[in-house]
């Protein structure tokens, strides 16, 4: 954590990595991984995610500068088809990066996925635009998922989209552990 005098220095500004391309998780992941190598803390809560991906691994050396938690459950979400059990996990989800946004403790939380969960039905669009409204003066805020809205990206900072040229499932190829997940 950044000492008090830098940390007032600091904008703490909202950032949204949103579209189709591949990308999103792994731009809030790098910014991470350079925040820790100016000893700044992140914490990262994934949405919809319960799988050991890679990412939760390579956290654990980067601690304790970064934190990782998730909040899916088995199987994946659909948005025809969302279940309580998925909206409460979703519920749990935004009172840890809300917690982790307060506490004082970190200088950029990352809500992975949140997008989704909100396009999906999991958490509502005035939850996310809530989080913003309370984000403390110099902690950044990053909002990743495909199918952001028109109000959150509005509220944001930055914006940046993914967007998808090509893409190796095209041409039949799985995901692969290390790179896709």
């Amino acid at each position: 954590m950044l000492d008090h005098e830098a940390q007032e220095e600091r904008l703490g500004l909202v950032q949204v990595y949103t579209g189709d391309g591949k990308g999103k998780t792994t731009a809030s992941l790098g910014l991470a991984f350079r925040a820790a190598g100016s000893d700044m803390r992140t914490y990262i809560g994934q949405f919809l995610k319960h799988h050991p991906y890679g990412e939760r691994e390579s956290v654990k050396r980067l601690a304790p500068l970064v934190t990782i938690e998730q909040f899916g459950l088995d199987g994946w979400v659909h948005a025809s088809g969302v279940t309580p059990e998925q909206k409460e996990a979703a519920a749990k989800g935004l009172v840890a990066v809300r917690q982790a946004l307060m506490s004082g403790e970190y200088d950029i939380v990352v809500a992975d996925e949140i997008n989704v969960a909100v396009a999906f039905g999991l958490l509502t669009e005035d939850q996310v635009l809530d989080l913003i409204e309370c984000k403390p003066v110099g902690v950044e805020l990053v909002l990743t998922g495909r199918k952001a809205s028109e109000a959150i990206i509005e509220r944001a900072d930055l914006v940046t989209e993914m967007r998808e040229i090509k893409h190796p499932y095209q041409k039949g190829i799985q995901a692969r552990r290390g790179v896709e997940f």
